[in-house]
């Protein structure tokens, strides 16, 4: 038997209706709690860093799956729901690709504006972590995980990206949910402080950093963008902050097929050429990190390729989850939200629909296109309608039932982590480190 898979993982049951409704309503509640904690600001040198409800219910859920034997049945979330909790984290996040690709159509016109240091500043992003983070992953002895860890900044449609091509339960799914996690735990910290040292040295043009700073994440946009507006003209701050949301968006937005068509088979090419050489360079790139089994292997499998049940399961999660969060951070009404995740869920219904009749058809791609062309404004009869009702449906809601149910998942693979360690903490924030300077690098030749 393989030492890193536990001797109970072949055992685990599979999750009982009571268990899979029991999941759904401790999810809801770790929700509601990392909602009513709120935002929480503190200063970091010349920056503000803005600690966001998804935090919250990251270590709600993780703490919560952990102490699963301390815990009373009736809200015990075992090893068989964190399986199924990485399950619907796959199938969730679809509806978070609706509501970006919503908001990318409303915004075309704002995109085109961007010109063209935008848009090549976007090879920085998309290259920049693999560049700084692959060579350091292999030298200190990690396996596939680092494709995971290194192909992007790691944030949610990466995710996505991840999950459809290999499966969240495979070395690669643990690779990105480690970058996930570290850039959720540390990254806004980190990279506020980078950006602000990196501000100091008056070495780059503002704008230039502005656009460093959009690496497609809210918060760590935010970050970064106040580290480096500490440290402008009080007139130049509203250009840099509109600079920073454009390329965050663009990020959002193209990076995501940046990724998926160039930066992820890249750094999977390159892990075959590089691995060889410098895995020989340490004793520690013989570690069996990245050919170790789950620790539920059978979960995994099922939580790749969902029933239709499981699926409407997860879109309940999400529902829920963005209702509550809607409600209590953004004071959106109940009935509004549901009117609002009613379009995004029957998009994905018509995509996944698609998707069963022809099993080949890329989902996310098609999924991601669709969106895009509904929230075009005046393209389609309905599309004003679509962009009216989910309008009010905030993007960070979104993130905090993703967060949540992404902690019941890690709960279960904490052995594996544990092997990683300290390595993929530190690979991880490379990767973030790349991606930040190698956009601001490219963005500096137009500026």
């Amino acid at each position: 038997m393989n030492p890193a898979v536990p001797a109970t993982a072949a055992v685990t049951a599979a999750p009982s209706a009571s268990g899979k409704l029991r999941l759904l309503a401790v999810t809801i509640v770790v929700v509601a709690l990392a909602e009513l904690i709120g935002p929480a600001n503190f200063q970091v040198g010349p920056g503000k860093v803005v600690l966001l409800p998804m935090l919250w219910a990251l270590l709600l859920a993780a703490a919560w799956g952990i102490a699963q034997r301390r815990l009373p049945s009736a809200v015990r979330i075992d090893t068989g729901l964190q399986g199924l909790a990485g399950g619907l984290l796959d199938a969730g996040l679809l509806l978070f690709i609706v509501k970006l690709g919503l908001t990318v159509g409303a915004a075309l016109p704002m995109v085109r504006q961007a010109g063209w240091a935008l848009f090549f500043q976007e090879f920085g992003h998309a290259f920049g972590t693999l560049a700084l983070g692959l060579p350091l992953a292999l030298l200190l002895g990690i396996k596939r995980e680092a494709v995971g860890a290194t192909f992007s900044v790691g944030r949610e449609g990466n995710l996505v990206i991840i999950s459809e091509k290999y499966g969240m339960a495979s070395p690669e799914g643990r690779g990105v949910l480690a970058e996930y996690i570290t850039g959720t735990v540390l990254g806004a910290l980190f990279i506020a402080v980078l950006a602000g040292f990196v501000a100091s040295l008056n070495i780059f043009d503002p704008r230039s950093l502005a656009m460093g700073a959009g690496v497609g994440s809210g918060s760590l946009m935010a970050a970064a963008l106040g580290a480096i507006t500490a440290q402008v003209p009080p007139e130049q701050v509203k250009q840099i902050t509109a600079i920073a949301a454009a390329s965050n968006l663009l990020t959002s937005v193209v990076g995501f097929y940046f990724t998926l068509f160039l930066s992820l088979p890249a750094c999977s090419w390159l892990y075959g050429k590089l691995e060889p050489v410098l895995g020989r360079l340490t004793q520690r790139g013989r570690a069996p990190v990245a050919e170790a089994a789950p620790a539920n292997a059978s979960q995994a499998v099922a939580a790749h390729a969902l029933s239709l049940a499981d699926t409407v399961l997860a879109w309940l999660v999400m529902v829920g989850g963005v209702v509550i969060a809607n409600a209590l951070s953004y004071k959106v009404p109940v009935l509004e939200s549901l009117e609002g995740m009613a379009v995004v869920v029957v998009i994905v219904a018509l995509v996944e629909a698609i998707k069963r009749l022809l099993p080949r058809v890329p989902l996310v791609l098609v999924l991601s296109v669709v969106a895009t062309v509904f929230g075009i404004p005046g393209l389609l009869p309905f599309t004003d309608t679509v962009l009216a009702l989910t309008g009010k449906l905030n993007f960070l809601a979104f993130t905090t039932p993703v967060l949540a149910l992404a902690g019941f998942s890690v709960a279960k693979d904490l052995p594996l982590f544990r092997q990683l360690g300290w390595r993929i903490v530190v690979v991880s924030l490379t990767a973030t480190a790349g991606t930040f300077l190698g956009a601001t690098l490219i963005a500096e030749f137009f500026h």
